[in-house]
């Protein structure tokens, strides 16, 4: 065999036989292999594991193979990703292309078929590198600056005090999540100073005054997100 794909690869497959035959021999070729049986299960383990490569079926229970990859692709379009499907009707094809996909390949799956999908994304992953963007566009003319961690109208630097320049990097680091209370408390006080509600909403408050309207959400009772 020789030696293993560093690389770390997640298996969702509903059908139990079939995925622990596949979880077997795709552990003789990359030195970390996870397995979920449905989306939401792919879900939690890809966001803790973080795979590389991902080879996702399309019908499964609770969440199928397009709704997990659409959730995967809000954020991440560096992961490769390879989809089992019974289809071959040109919408699905269309609908599946728009996610990013390695290949699809058409059940039943031969072993060569399989070896030669993840030749291609191992190359894949060799040869190329998927950056985010460094500046996110949230309203006409405005953007976030993540790695600067400035907020800019047209080029125009946007003048922030440290904590509405903290709160706003933590809602620009994951534009689909709501960040709880004690998440932000944690990031824009940190563990030396006490934050409460209401220093919070005289924060958020003095920052829509700098923003566009709505651009800082509250989720009652769980937290702030950004509203795209």
């Amino acid at each position: 065999m020789g030696e293993k794909y560093p690389y770390r690869i997640l298996f969702v497959e509903d059908e139990e036989a079939l995925r622990t035959n596949y979880v077997t021999y795709l552990q003789m070729v990359f030195d970390e292999v996870y397995e979920a049986k449905d989306g939401e299960e792919a879900l939690k383990v890809y966001k803790s594991a973080k795979p590389h490569i991902m080879i996702v079926d399309i019908h499964m229970p609770r969440m199928n193979g397009l709704e997990f990859l659409r959730e995967v692709r809000k954020e991440d379009h560096a992961t490769k990703a390879i989809m089992l499907t019974a289809h071959t009707d040109t919408p699905f094809l269309i609908e599946a292309a728009a996610l990013k996909l390695t290949c699809y390949l058409t059940k039943p799956i031969t072993r060569k078929a399989l070896q030669e999908a993840l030749h291609s994304a191992v190359e894949e992953l060799k040869q190329f590198e998927v950056k985010p963007l460094v500046r996110v566009a949230f309203a006409q003319n405005w953007s976030w600056d993540k790695q600067r961690e400035e907020l800019f109208y047209f080029d125009q630097t946007v003048s922030l005090t440290k904590k509405e320049q903290k709160l706003l990097a933590l809602l620009f680091s994951s534009v689909t999540r709501t960040f709880t209370y004690d998440e932000i408390f944690d990031y824009v006080w940190g563990y030396d100073q006490i934050g409460t509600l209401d220093a919070l909403k005289s924060l958020v408050k003095g920052l829509r005054k700098k923003i566009p309207k709505d651009t800082v959400h509250n989720v009652f009772g769980i937290g702030y997100k950004i509203q795209m």
